[in-house]
């Protein structure tokens, strides 16, 4: 299957679990209400939860992922994820966390890092059966944030 590549936009988690969260000082990506019927395609709210519970899991299963999340705050990683997708596809949700700059500075994280958490999510998509189209317009709203995350 091809892959946008712009996937690359997507590292946007990593920090959250491993940061104090603090009121949001911009929002994580520009929200686009035409994106609103991309939203109902991943399930709304609903759907971007058990997303975020599937995409939790791969990532503690991939040896490449597990050092940055094994210890962190699962359950606030997910919510923010959730808060961000919503926000960031349309919805009626606010999303809580840092800015990306702030929330990745000092991670080091590489290139190689932020692809394998793209990996990891395409597979969690695939497996909701979301669709491909839905899923390159949310990669392609994330992939911006790739400034601001990768650093080394």
């Amino acid at each position: 299957m091809f892959r946008l590549p712009t996937k690359l936009g997507l590292f946007l988690g990593l920090a959250l679990a491993l940061v104090q969260p603090a009121q949001a000082q911009m929002d994580p990506a520009p929200a686009d209400p035409t994106l609103r019927p991309v939203l109902d395609e991943f399930g709304g709210v609903a759907g971007l939860t058990a997303l975020m519970d599937d995409f939790m899991t791969i990532l503690l299963d991939d040896p490449r992922m597990r050092p940055f999340f094994e210890n962190a705050d699962q359950v606030r990683i997910k919510r923010q994820l959730v808060e961000q997708f919503c926000v960031i596809l349309g919805g009626d949700c606010t999303y809580s966390g840092r800015d990306m700059r702030s929330s990745h500075a000092g991670l080091g994280i590489t290139r190689a890092d932020f692809n394998a958490l793209v990996e990891d999510l395409q597979i969690a998509m695939d497996r909701r059966g979301i669709p491909f189209r839905a899923q390159n317009k949310l990669l392609a709203k994330l992939a911006p944030m790739h400034r601001e995350i990768v650093t080394e």
